[in-house]
């Protein structure tokens, strides 16, 4: 599905934990309308049978979207191919071991007990969306079945890793993709120029911190 009269979209399509929430932030100032994070987190069935036409009818109701499932593999081709004329943004981080701890870091805060990494049990467990969501989104994104360790670290750096490439060699001879880490200095003011905006701030608002998370 193709729509022809289309206003510039921005989809954030790196992984949760490389400062997606402080891109929302920075957009939002803009003032881009933000696409309902939970929505667009409860299309996990619809992403897990490909039925990119429903998250692209999704993304009718806002200007820029961040997060599941747009940070998801395949994606973001359909977006692209949907929203010919929209702009695509890749968050990384300085390396994917700082990603993996990071993630594993967050995810020990919000689901896990006693300041213990989760187990499968935390997770199924877990009300966020629905009970057993982050469980759900562990078999049916990165093909984790194993209840035994769920935060193998191999397969989830191969899964960062996979993502970013499979994205940088996609958008190799088009113009419309950024690749930033928002720790870079100058990070803010390539963001800037890539959508043609006046900086508001010497840096990103830096939002959502894991150590903030009481």
């Amino acid at each position: 599905m193709l729509f022809k009269k289309n206003k510039t979209k921005i989809f954030c399509i790196g992984n949760g934990k490389t400062g997606t929430t402080s891109l929302e932030k920075a957009l939002s100032d803009f003032g881009y309308k933000l696409g309902c994070q939970e929505k667009g987190e409860l299309l996990l069935n619809e992403y897990a049978n490909r039925d990119f036409d429903k998250i692209i009818n999704f993304c009718k109701s806002a200007d820029a979207f961040q997060d599941a499932p747009f940070c998801f593999k395949y994606t973001f081709i359909h977006l692209d191919v949907a929203f010919p004329n929209s702009k695509f943004i890749l968050t990384i981080r300085d390396s994917d071991e700082q990603w993996y701890n990071s993630l594993v870091n967050f995810h020990t805060k919000l689901f896990g007990k006693n300041n213990n990494i989760p187990t499968a049990k935390d997770l199924k467990e877990a009300p966020y969306r629905y009970k057993g969501y982050v469980w759900d989104v562990r078999k049916k994104v990165w093909g984790i079945n194993d209840e035994r360790n769920v935060y193998y670290k191999k397969t989830f750096i191969e899964y960062y890793n996979s993502h970013n490439q499979m994205v940088i060699d996609y958008f190799k001879h088009k113009n419309n993709l950024l690749i930033i880490n928002l720790s870079d200095k100058d990070s803010y003011k390539k963001f800037c120029k890539f959508l043609g905006k006046k900086p508001l701030y010497e840096e990103f608002p830096w939002e959502n911190k894991t150590n903030e998370i009481k």
